[in-house]
């Protein structure tokens, strides 16, 4: 069956959280992101993401979720994917590459993306032979901070 690729809509919010679900089961992680939450933060006033579903008769295969960074160091702006889902059965077929082309032209398209930056879990090898084969590189020289919502509440407060 053919996979057709195409930008995400608000009304496919339901069904995009339920791919990124899969995901977090298959990495291990806890998924915390809500239907609601998911609808507000890409389609509300100033949306904080773009994505793109993979899709087979209807049924998502595949997801790529980004967001718009700037590099003072790289002169520009590039794409952060914080999300990349391909389903079990479309693994090894290219669709993993196919999305990321998906979100990476559209995010040169919307703001000028000359660059892409993602991250790749130390427990998922197979995930890192695919990224290091399309010519990733990993960063060096620095360490990923992370302020939980507690911290960053109270840090809010401060302004």
């Amino acid at each position: 069956m053919t996979v057709s690729i195409r930008l995400a809509e608000r009304a496919d919010a339901v069904r995009l959280n339920a791919a990124l679900t899969r995901l977090s089961a298959d990495l291990g992680d806890t998924h915390q992101a809500t239907d609601a939450a998911l609808e507000a933060a890409g389609w509300g006033a100033t949306p904080a993401f773009r994505a793109h579903l993979a899709e087979v008769a209807g049924a998502i295969v595949g997801v790529v979720m980004y967001s718009p960074v700037f590099s003072t160091v790289r002169g520009g702006a590039g794409v952060y994917v914080s999300d990349l889902w391909v389903a079990a059965e479309q693994r090894a077929t290219g669709l993993g590459r196919r999305l990321l082309r998906a979100a990476a032209s559209d995010a040169a398209r919307c703001w000028g993306a000359g660059f892409l930056k993602l991250q790749v879990y130390d427990s998922s090898p197979g995930a890192r032979r695919f990224y290091d084969r399309l010519g990733f590189t990993a960063a060096s020289g620095h360490t990923d901070m992370i302020l939980q919502a507690a911290g960053f509440e109270a840090l809010k407060g401060d302004a």
